[in-house]
């Protein structure tokens, strides 16, 4: 099998053969996004730039290439990235979940445990027929996501359930999902080791939900391995993973270092509370993956409203756009296999592009709990191409 370096420098290889063997036109080309602000942080490339497409993969990325007969979507004066990589999601909830993320430039994503043993068909199925690739991980609690807690019925971590389901579906079903709220798991610790049992027997990753949990994080946190995913990671307290004066927990240092990933979760309830996010952002402590916890009715939650918005909240209050977009795209390819040949424009990669529109003025952006914050810049999604073709409105 190849890996990404091998895979990118083979495909780039057959397009300059193509090139040499048959002095490639410009009217050869399907698609070109013309005249944006190229930013991919896989190829440190941020400038003005066009990117062509040929058979649904890129072919080149270079400025003023020549149109021909191709087809133009005019970028000026706007942001062209890798298509947007949404690790947190519950897009398999139904049909009409992952247009949604599609509209808002989301090329590829990842449904966190919506669905346990005995829904996992129906949520394999909606993955299997969505117009961009999806994922699922199986919620350790064989009924999904309940009101009333995923295991506050212990005897709904079961473990022999989650095998089978994950036997049948190994090619969907990516990893496993632990919620460990209060309230939402009975024992933390079981439904975890429960939980890990599962992902360890496939050598899958495993997610945690965590924030607000019955068990402290040193107690939660060194049953994880490399590779598993803390998600929510910005939940205030009690147990969130900075402490009072604003230090990050020792487990939660001993876990990155570990190869543990930390990923937002936006969410709308109990996920993001400003004042953490100043303290865990001030420490230093920046996530490694931005997701939105969104579905088919994010559009509504003022906290959520798409992953440029959530992406924003990031941009406006200390980093970069390009580290917005590397944790949006090139940081999640290396998270699951589905997405190894994603979130990079470079030569051969499948051709997924979100156009953005990077705006300045005064946007007020929510937390989980009604704050808001004033930020001087927001994107908003302009265009999205999917596999070399632009994706109506």
């Amino acid at each position: 099998m190849m890996n990404r370096r091998q895979f990118v420098h083979a495909a780039a290889a057959g397009v300059v053969t193509l090139a040499r063997g048959s002095t490639l036109l410009a009217a050869d080309y399907d698609l070109i996004v013309k005249g944006g602000r190229v930013i991919d942080p896989s190829l440190r490339i941020n400038a003005v730039r066009d990117v062509a497409m040929i058979g649904g993969r890129i072919a080149l990325v270079e400025a003023n290439i020549e149109v021909g007969s191709a087809e133009v979507i005019d970028a000026t004066g706007k942001l062209v990235v890798p298509g947007l990589l949404d690790v947190h999601t519950h897009y398999a909830q139904d049909e009409a979940g992952a247009s949604v993320g599609l509209a808002g430039g989301v090329t590829g994503w990842v449904d966190a445990g919506s669905a346990g043993a005995d829904q996992i068909d129906r949520a394999v199925a909606i993955a299997q027929t969505a117009p961009q690739p999806g994922r699922v991980l199986i919620n350790i609690g064989r009924a999904g996501i309940l009101p009333d807690g995923d295991t506050m019925d212990l005897g709904l971590a079961d473990v022999d359930a989650a095998k089978q389901a994950i036997a049948r579906h190994r090619d969907v079903v990516v990893g496993v999902k632990a919620r460990l709220t209060r309230g939402v798991a009975a024992d933390d610790v079981e439904v975890l080791r429960r939980a890990q049992e599962v992902a360890t027997s496939f050598d899958l990753p495993l997610m945690i939900h965590m924030g607000q949990t019955a068990s402290p994080l040193s107690t939660l946190l060194p049953q994880l391995k490399s590779g598993d995913i803390v998600t929510h990671m910005f939940a205030p307290p009690p147990n969130s993973i900075v402490d009072d004066e604003g230090s990050m927990r020792p487990a939660v240092l001993a876990a990155r270092r570990g190869g543990v990933w930390f990923d937002v979760a936006n969410g709308r309830t109990g996920h993001l509370r400003w004042d953490t996010f100043d303290q865990i952002i001030q420490a230093g402590f920046w996530p490694d993956t931005l997701s939105t916890d969104g579905n088919t009715t994010s559009a509504n939650a003022e906290s959520v409203i798409d992953f440029p918005n959530v992406m924003s909240k990031f941009l406006s209050f200390g980093m970069t756009v390009d580290q917005v977009v590397a944790r949006a795209t090139v940081n999640v390819s290396r998270l699951f296999p589905l997405f190894r040949d994603r979130g990079t424009l470079n030569v051969g990669a499948p051709a997924d592009i979100a156009v953005l529109e990077l705006r300045e003025g005064a946007f007020e952006f929510v937390d989980n709990y009604g704050n808001t914050r004033t930020g001087r810049q927001r994107l908003f999604p302009s265009e999205t191409v999917l596999g070399g073709a632009r994706v109506s409105p």
